[in-house]
C-alpha cells in the first residue's frame, strides 16, 4: 500500500529564528554607525552578530527545531552581517581613499560571501562537516571587525601602509572565501562532549589570554585561523599523502 502523503509543515519555528533575526538587526545596525563614523560600534555588532548566528543553530538542535526555512533564512541574514556590513565598514573606514579600486574591493568581499554562502548550501549534504571549503563569511566578517579594535595597536611608522593593507586584505579575503581551501569547522569537536583534562586547560588559558586584551589579541586569533587554512592545505596535506605513497611502495 502506498503511504499517505505527509502534510507540507506551513509554520515556522520562531525560537531559532528570533536568534537568526538578532543577527541581521546588529549587522543593519553595524552599517548605520559605519555611515556616522563609529567604526568600533560597528565592528562589535559583527562580533555580536557572530554571537547570536552560532547559537541560532546551537538552539534549533538542542530543541529539535531545525527547519529548510531557518537555513536558509540564516544564510540570507549571514549575507547582510557578515559580507555586506564589513564590506561597507571598510569603504567608509579605509578603502574610500582609493576611489573605484575601493568600490572594487568592497563589493568583491560582499559578492565572495555571497558566492560561498551559495556554495555552502548546496553542497552541505556531499562535504565533510571536519572542515570548510573556503573560509566561511562569519570568519571574513570577524576578522575584518577585529582588525578595526586592532588598528589602534598599528606603530605610528606603519600608518601609512595601513590602508594598503586593508586593500589587500579585502582582496585575499574574498579570494579566501571562494577557494578550495580547507578550514577546521570545530563541529565535530563537541563543546557537551567528554574530553581530556589538559583539552580543558588549554580553552581556560586561552579565553583569560584573550580577555586580557581583546581588541589586541582577538585579531591574532582570526590572523592565525586566516593562515591555518592555506598550511593545512598546501603543506600538512601534501606532506600525509606524500607518507601514505611511502608507505604503499
Amino acid at each position: 500500500m502506498e503511504q499517505p502523503a505527509r502534510p507540507i509543515h506551513k509554520g515556522v519555528y520562531i525560537l531559532p529564528n528570533l536568534f537568526t533575526t538578532a543577527s541581521l538587526f546588529a549587522g543593519f545596525l553595524a552599517m548605520l554607525w559605519a555611515v556616522s563614523g563609529r567604526y568600533e560600534d560597528c565592528a562589535m555588532a559583527i562580533l555580536f552578530s557572530a554571537l547570536m548566528d552560532g547559537l541560532d543553530g546551537k538552539v534549533a538542535r538542542l530543541t529539535n527545531t531545525a527547519s529548510e526555512f531557518g537555513v536558509q533564512y540564516d544564510s540570507l541574514c549571514d549575507l547582510v552581517a557578515f559580507g555586506v556590513a564589513p564590506g561597507f565598514m571598510m569603504y567608509q573606514w579605509q578603502l574610500h581613499q582609493y576611489g573605484r579600486l575601493g568600490i572594487a574591493a568592497a563589493f568583491l568581499f560582499a559578492v565572495c560571501g555571497a558566492l560561498r554562502l551559495a556554495r555552502f548550501n548546496i553542497s552541505t549534504a556531499t562535504t565533510s562537516k571536519k572542515f570548510f571549503i573556503g573560509l566561511p563569511i562569519p570568519a571574513a566578517g570577524c576578522a575584518v571587525a577585529t582588525l578595526v579594535l586592532f588598528s589602534p595597536y598599528v606603530p605610528d611608522q606603519f600608518a601609512g601602509f595601513f590602508p594598503r593593507f586593508c586593500l589587500a586584505l579585502a582582496f585575499v579575503l574574498a579570494f579566501l572565501m571562494v577557494s578550495r581551501v580547507r578550514y577546521a569547522s570545530f563541529k565535530e569537536y563537541g563543546l557537551i562532549k567528554a574530553h581530556p583534562f589538559s583539552s580543558m586547560v588549554t580553552a581556560i588559558l586561552l579565553f583569560v589570554l584573550v580577555s586580557s586584551e581583546p581588541k589586541l589579541l582577538g585579531f591574532l586569533v582570526f590572523a592565525g585561523y586566516l593562515i591555518s587554512g592555506p598550511v593545512y592545505t598546501f603543506v600538512i596535506i601534501p606532506r600525509r599523502n606524500h607518507k601514505l605513497l611511502r608507505s604503499l611502495s
